[in-house]
């Protein structure tokens, strides 16, 4: 299918279909319809009224509380869980129990939560490394290596690397994925920027991937935009006087758009890309806009909405769409509280925010996606300051552009852009 060439000016949108019901895909839902579906506030009544009962009668349990208490422990019953931990060769592990209850804080002091949460990290982080490792084995034009990076809050974010092994390096791109997503699924497209002499480096952002964090929770989008900074500026202490690129897809490209806003950060990048980036979330009713911070105080890691994973394509490409809902390391659950949250809040800030943006980017978007809005994405283009700003609406594509079938005519796109500007 031909595409239209870039556009600079004011391109005709279509506009976007935005009647999904739920969201389990790389990015947010237009409308975050699954947020608080009818079902979940129900769910939420009836939590509500046994909390308020166990308020309303605290003593009936007392005198049988205090008999339990005076019987002597025996401690032989009494059982410690194990915690998994990685090779200390690599790096010095931080539980995510404490992650847990200090970064993330969810409302659990459960040892067995904690645990079963590290033991969780430790199966998708052991899958993430293993792919590098059977791919650098593989890879004849690239080397792939990961890092175990530990962030300036405590939590041990998976990182990895894509180097060209024949040509000279001119340029780094960090790219950052989007949300239930992983880093390891743009290793095409990072290879064949290798193969333009640029060294790639991707981030699993909290909750992901081999990343620390209760899968696909995610209790601040600050704090992903927090570690992409300072995994940016690892980047670039190590690879000085290079200029950098950052590319982010959906929620991916909230995080990096936000990240821009700090003038130390603008200041150090010669530009974005971004695909399907979320910035014009909006709740489908403006009482879930008052009622989502309540929800997420008291349940950030509830699970609503339904998680059927094909009602929402994200590809047009079939064998696309099976590989990336057959990946363990990609979260097909429904979406948690907390996260539909701050995908909101995230959003809300950047709506108020695109004027301030000068950095120069390329923003590109599928007018049939109906995850996140390309009309938001046009918006973006209209109000922000920056004299160097590209847009693609790309006709009937959907939300995973470089997953598409016509993915390689959108990465040779993106490369041409970050050429233009070395």
């Amino acid at each position: 299918m031909p595409m239209e060439p870039i556009v600079k000016g004011n391109p005709t949108v279509l506009s976007s279909s935005s009647s999904a019901s739920l969201i389990l895909t790389s990015g947010a839902s237009g409308r975050v319809n699954a947020l608080l579906t009818m079902r979940a506030l129900k769910s939420l009544i009836m939590l509500v009224n046994a909390f308020i009962l166990l308020l309303l009668v605290p003593f009936r349990g007392r005198k049988r509380a205090q008999a339990a208490a005076d019987k002597p422990r025996d401690e032989k019953q009494e059982r410690k869980c194990p915690t998994v931990r990685v090779p200390a060769i690599i790096v010095s592990w931080k539980s995510s129990s404490s992650s847990i209850n200090n970064n993330n804080n969810i409302n659990s002091s459960s040892p067995t939560v904690a645990v079963a949460v590290d033991q969780e990290v430790a199966v998708r982080r052991a899958l993430a490394i293993r792919r590098v490792v059977e791919d650098k084995d593989r890879s004849e034009a690239s080397v792939r290596e990961f890092l175990l990076f530990q962030s300036p809050r405590g939590n041990i974010l998976f990182t990895q690397s894509w180097t060209p092994v024949s040509l000279k390096i001119r340029g780094l791109v960090v790219l950052l994925h989007g949300l239930n997503e992983h880093s390891g699924r743009y290793s095409d497209f990072a290879k064949q920027l290798n193969a333009n002499g640029y060294k790639v480096f991707g981030m699993d952002w909290i909750g992901h991937g081999g990343s620390d964090g209760l899968h696909a929770y995610v209790h601040s989008l600050d704090d992903a935009v927090f570690d992409m900074k300072s995994y940016l500026q690892k980047v670039l202490a190590d690879n000085p006087g290079l200029p950098c690129f950052l590319f982010g897809h959906s929620t991916g490209g909230a995080i990096v758009l936000k990240a821009v806003l700090d003038p130390s950060i603008s200041s150090c990048i010669s530009g974005v890309v971004l695909t399907s980036p979320a910035v014009g979330v909006q709740p489908s009713h403006p009482i879930y806009a008052v009622l989502a911070p309540i929800v997420s105080l008291l349940f950030p890691t509830l699970q609503v909405g339904a998680a059927n994973k094909t009602s929402l394509p994200v590809t047009r490409d079939p064998d696309a769409l099976v590989a990336k809902y057959s990946d363990p390391l990609v979260y097909t659950g429904a979406i948690r509280v907390r996260t539909g949250y701050e995908i909101l809040k995230i959003s809300s800030y950047l709506q108020q925010n695109l004027s301030k943006i000068c950095i120069p980017f390329l923003v590109l978007h599928g007018t049939a996606d109906e995850v996140t809005d390309p009309t938001a994405s046009q918006k973006l283009y209209d109000e922000a300051s920056s004299t160097d700003k590209s847009i693609r609406l790309l006709q009937g594509l959907l939300h995973d552009l470089l997953f598409e079938p016509e993915r390689q005519s959108i990465m040779n796109d993106i490369i041409d852009w970050m050429n233009g500007r070395l």
